[in-house]
């Protein structure tokens, strides 16, 4: 992980850069609209030889959001003032979705601006632009347009102007869709190619050493997590926030956020492509399927637990009993559910996930349980609860490696064990090895990459989680690192229940459920008088 500098040298350097402008703001008021690499990036795509231009960067430091200012200075020019289609490129929906909105916001902001001079930035019968923008789209006044496209290369057959790939490390083929993008160049178009790296055997990072090297006439811009905070990033962090800035505040968020991302932080925020290596999902798309607030139920025991009375240890157990009775009870009773169990007792965690599966086979992160020294009995207890509870449960894999066995064993002995000479039962230990990796987490990733297939729980620790996966030798798994701090150290434990979850819930299982026949008349509807000696089963 590179961190060029400690925390207290960076407070240092802070401090030294901005006493020497004393007073500075207070006689500049608010700052700029745009951050100065924003501006520098714009100023640099207005100048007349910018055809191409390549930008390696740190992870959320803002440059979409300028490139949405340009966008719609672009596209709202007339033809005879250079004015042009815009087209934005990403690989999510949900990003293509904030492009346009900034470009709306700034849209409005230049209208504003040129009707204070009587013209029009929009049709003069919709000054405010309301009816011009749409949910993938911007129509100006000068005939132009800003337009979000899909990542597919034949998206750009028969267009023409300024095309924006943003993380084009992570689109499905950047070679063909560079290839349709320079072909604007052609009739005065132009190409801008933004990214995080995502291993030095991309292709965004080949392109950018072919640049490095002279190979390639194009223009590049390095814009790494330092560099950022050095030119403002934090200080409008502070300003859109209403936090006062301090550099020894600044210093603290610096580290936090390199901690955050381990090992990451060399490819997320220093611009260093792994070597050898590389992400297996990218934070912005995790983030993206990050849509449901479900519980997460945390347990963490003392270390003498063990050695309290019984009453005392009754007494710590008795809310995470509760939670998750009330977490089960909430669940809903017409979906199927599917569970991941990852076993841990002393470094890391016990991290069992629940799936709820609709009928169009989208799996949401219904709870997720969360066990931190809690030993092995009460491990069982929690869990077998949530076995017990999940209505239309298809089956569990449980972690068989090491100590794992013991859960999964017991639980096998509960809900029948499902091997591959038997079927019957809901329980399936699961011993970890780079063949079960390389041909069960694939079809986790395209639950990611398929937009409505998969829902998680907002949470930064289950995406730091996630995050950690790498592709190692061509095989996505947890390496072997920590990230959080101290006792509270993880190993990718949600990742891991996550795949096991989701493994157990494209198996083929068999499900039986039993009703009174008093249940079933309610959901029925059945006449009150009817038999209700005899019980219906459900076969699922």
């Amino acid at each position: 992980m590179t961190a060029p500098i400690t925390e207290a040298q960076w407070a240092e350097a802070r401090r030294t850069a901005t006493e020497i402008l004393p007073g500075l703001v207070d006689q500049i008021g608010l700052p700029k609209a745009l951050i100065s690499y924003q501006a520098r990036t714009l100023e640099l795509l207005e100048s007349a030889g910018c055809r191409v231009l390549f930008i390696e960067k740190s992870r959320r430091i803002g440059l979409t959001f300028g490139f949405a200012s340009y966008a719609a200075l672009r596209a709202g020019r007339a033809k005879e003032a250079g004015g042009m289609d815009v087209m934005y490129i990403s690989y999510s929906q949900e990003m293509t979705r904030e492009f346009i909105d900034a470009c709306a916001m700034w849209a409005r902001a230049f209208s504003n601006a040129a009707l204070a001079v009587d013209e029009f930035l929009f049709d003069d019968s919709d000054k405010t632009g309301d009816r011009s923008i749409q949910a993938f789209r911007i129509r100006f006044a000068s005939g132009f347009e800003i337009l979000a496209l899909s990542s597919a290369p034949r998206t750009l057959r028969g267009k023409q102007g300024v095309v924006m790939i943003d993380e084009a490390a992570f689109v499905d083929s950047l070679p063909e869709l560079l290839k349709a993008a320079l072909a604007f160049l052609m009739w005065g178009g132009q190409v801008v190619v933004c990214s995080t790296h995502n291993g030095t055997e991309n292709e965004f990072n080949k392109q950018i050493q072919d640049i490095l090297a002279g190979r390639k006439p194009y223009h590049h811009l390095r814009i790494d997590f330092d560099q950022a905070l050095k030119e403002g990033l934090y200080e409008r962090i502070c300003l859109v926030n209403g936090i006062e800035w301090t550099p020894e505040g600044e210093a603290k968020w610096r580290q936090e956020i390199i901690d955050f991302y381990g090992e990451g932080a060399d490819e997320e925020l220093f611009c260093i492509p792994t070597a050898g290596t590389g992400a297996w999902l990218t934070a912005p798309l995790i983030e993206a399927r990050m849509t449901v607030s479900n519980p997460i139920i945390r347990v963490e025991l003392p270390a003498n637990f063990l050695h309290l009375s019984r009453l005392e240890r009754a007494m710590l157990m008795a809310e995470p009993i509760r939670q998750v009775k009330e977490a089960v009870a909430k669940l809903n009773r017409e979906r199927r559910h599917a569970f991941g169990f990852d076993f841990a007792r002393v470094a890391d965690l016990s991290v069992g996930t629940l799936l709820a599966i609709d009928n169009l086979l989208k799996r949401e992160e219904a709870m997720t349980l969360e066990m931190r020294n809690v030993p092995g009995d009460e491990q069982k207890m929690l869990t077998r609860m949530i076995l017990e509870g999940a209505p239309r449960l298809v089956g569990a894999a449980f972690d068989a490696t090491g100590m794992g066995w013991t859960v999964a064993e017991d639980m096998g002995r509960i809900f029948g064990f499902r091997t591959e000479e038997n079927d019957g039962g809901l329980i399936a230990p699961v011993k970890f090895s780079a063949d079960w990796y390389r041909f069960n987490m694939p079809p986790l990733k395209l639950a990611f990459e398929d937009e409505g297939m998969i829902a998680l729980i907002k949470d930064d620790d289950h995406l730091a989680d996630v995050r950690l996966v790498r592709v190692v030798n061509g095989v996505p798994k947890v390496p072997d690192v920590r990230t959080g701090e101290g006792s509270k150290k993880r190993h990718g434990d949600f990742a891991i229940a996550l795949a096991l979850a989701h493994w157990a819930s494209r198996q083929q299982w068999f499900q039986y459920e039993y009703f009174s026949i008093g249940e079933l008349k309610t959901m029925t509807g059945a006449a009150d008088d009817d038999d209700d000696t005899d019980f219906g089963r459900r076969h699922w």
